[in-house]
């Protein structure tokens, strides 16, 4: 993946040309199985590709054919690990990716007892994750590879909302989520003042109905789309009270709780 992106130098910036396969692949993902946006990814697709000579467009699915056979060797952080390999990213920001044998040790320690969460399947129907944070999507990858060495099946009995104010890493995670499976909703946003910007659906969460399976959740768990966003106190002392629930016809709010399970 390296290589096919580092043949477009030195005509193109190599940051900007990655952050475009990877937003190109996301387009790809989404637009065959999400029809509510596809038009508008559909000409921004088109954007993307007519920036660049043939040789630039052709390595887009090649890094993607590359990725999805890393995936299917094994589970880890590919593109987070690929992103600092070349360098691109913001350390005056600082933005780091988590090494992904962090996040699969911080994973384990997070599940902690078995029992307890096949007890939770078994009662509710399935697990929910937030990532406030998502970056490249390495610990809701560890997450599922965490479950998945439990036996646990991630890709019926997981739900992951993922959010990150950068729109690239919301696409790096959104590609490989998607091509393991992962129903999750990924925000492009900031988890601190509810600000959402765009949404991406991975084809588990929609071919999985996963909708509906967590609008009809037990009411003693809160569902994921029913919390209200963060508001911001307007002083030190005083609180807001909780707003009531959204119009379901409307985007669903970010969570509140940001915590898993």
């Amino acid at each position: 993946m390296r290589k096919l992106l580092e043949r477009c130098q030195p005509r193109h910036d190599i940051y900007t040309v990655f952050g475009h396969c990877m937003e190109a692949i996301a387009i790809a993902i989404a637009n065959s199985v999400d029809l509510r946006a596809r038009a508008r990814r559909e000409a921004r697709y088109l954007d993307i590709i007519g920036r660049y000579g043939a040789d630039v467009v052709e390595s887009f699915p090649q890094v993607m054919a590359e990725l999805a056979l890393t995936l299917e060797a094994g589970m880890s952080d590919v593109l987070g690990a690929l992103f600092h390999d070349l360098e691109l990213h913001n350390k005056a920001k600082g933005q780091f990716f988590t090494p992904y044998s962090l996040s699969r040790a911080m994973a384990d320690m997070l599940i902690g007892d078995t029992a307890t969460l096949r007890e939770t399947i078994e009662t509710r129907g399935h697990l929910t994750a937030m990532e406030p944070a998502c970056g490249s999507g390495s610990m809701v990858i560890a997450l599922a590879d965490a479950l998945r060495s439990q036996g646990i099946n991630y890709q019926r009995h997981l739900h992951v909302t993922a959010i990150d104010i950068d729109p690239r890493a919301v696409h790096m995670a959104y590609a490989q989520l998607s091509l393991l499976h992962v129903p999750a909703r990924l925000i492009v946003g900031n988890a601190l003042s509810g600000d959402i910007r765009e949404q991406w659906f991975t084809p588990a969460h929609i071919l999985g109905g996963w909708k509906a399976r967590l609008a009809s959740a037990p009411q003693d768990k809160t569902p994921i789309e029913t919390i209200s966003p963060v508001v911001a106190a307007k002083s030190a002392g005083s609180f807001k009270k909780t707003e009531p629930a959204p119009d379901c016809n409307k985007p669903a709010p970010l969570p509140r709780q940001l915590s898993l399970f």
